[in-house]
């Protein structure tokens, strides 16, 4: 095919035309909307770095996941915020932990949402690490334990899906055998399977209080720099029966959201993590780019990646964008 024989702009001449050959399309029902949960009574406080994102007590999240779900997103993935912290997480893994008590709310007032829980014990340690500490660094097995006992209690409160985010070793294994044990063999897993040790995480460190308060997490999140590492990081997760894969962030990491839809065919999660969204929305009010031009193509560029669902805080507004089509 030859100019000017061929002419590709033929099929960008109008809107409809280019409706018709379109390759890659996002909908509503391929978002998750992230929610953090503190206790108390009327608390809405906007986190400063992520605008138009909060920490909520759990009568306000309830209010919010009814607008996700009258907006068409199918689900909610859940944050906690505990009153108390301690170097074990204990909150993570209470039957009356923050995010049990928001589950049971959710599913009490909004049924048809599908609720999705972090398995992780960062944002509940006084140490902010995601694990329990041995010797200044994070002790894989003893953790395996904890977050065992955190992803049943998420399933007991009612958690459609459990979604682990530590990046211990095994510990797909280990919560799938206690979700099957005690009668949860339906619960799916959510796995973040490829979750790079990345300084797009900043905002959420702010949002969920989990900054660690010494060393970093490079021991056990993956070196930005390694990509055939994360064929092995998700092919260990499917050997142990995850029912989603994950990849952390997504922006910096499309190449790797390609070369995992490639190789696996299990549902591909891509988590378009604080940073990303932060950074469009500085932007975005400093009058430097289109909000909404730059936010749906930044989407669009992760479906296109390969990501079947986008772990989002545009979440809603994409939605409304694409319910007004």
């Amino acid at each position: 095919m030859y100019f000017p024989e061929y002419r590709a702009r033929r099929t960008r001449r109008t809107s409809n035309i280019r409706r018709m050959v379109r390759e890659t399309f996002l909908r509503v029902d391929d978002m998750i909307y992230p929610m953090f949960s503190a206790f108390g009574e009327n608390i809405k406080k906007e986190i400063p770095s992520m605008p138009g994102i909060y920490q909520q007590s759990i009568d306000n999240i309830v209010i919010e996941a009814r607008e996700v779900y009258e907006l068409g997103i199918p689900a909610v993935i859940l944050f906690g915020i505990p009153e108390c912290k301690d170097s074990m997480g204990t909150d993570a893994y209470c039957d009356t932990g923050i995010i049990q008590e928001t589950i049971r709310a959710i599913k009490k007032e909004v049924p048809e949402l599908t609720v999705i829980t972090d398995v992780c014990m960062c944002e509940y340690t006084d140490h902010g690490h995601c694990g329990v500490i041995k010797d200044g660094d994070v002790d894989n097995d003893e953790t395996l334990k904890l977050l065992t006992a955190e992803a049943l209690s998420h399933a007991q409160a009612g958690a459609d899906i459990v979604a682990p985010s530590d990046m211990m070793d095994g510990r797909i294994a280990a919560i799938r055998s206690v979700l099957d044990d005690n009668d949860f063999s339906h619960i799916p897993i959510m796995s973040y399977s490829v979750k790079y040790c990345s300084a797009y995480y900043g905002p959420f460190r702010e949002a969920a209080d989990s900054t660690p308060q010494f060393g970093d997490r490079r021991s056990y999140q993956m070196d930005p720099a390694n990509r055939q590492e994360a064929f092995r990081e998700a092919a260990l997760d499917v050997d142990e029966c995850a029912d989603f894969l994950m990849v952390k962030p997504a922006l910096a990491y499309l190449d790797i959201i390609r070369d995992i839809k490639e190789r696996f065919d299990l549902p591909l999660v891509a988590y378009n993590v604080s940073g990303e969204y932060s950074m469009v929305k500085a932007a975005a009010e400093r009058g430097w780019i289109d909000y909404d031009r730059v936010m749906m193509e930044t989407l669009i560029g992760m479906k296109r990646a390969g990501a079947d669902i986008i772990i989002t805080y545009h979440a809603k507004d994409a939605a409304k964008l694409l319910n007004a089509e």
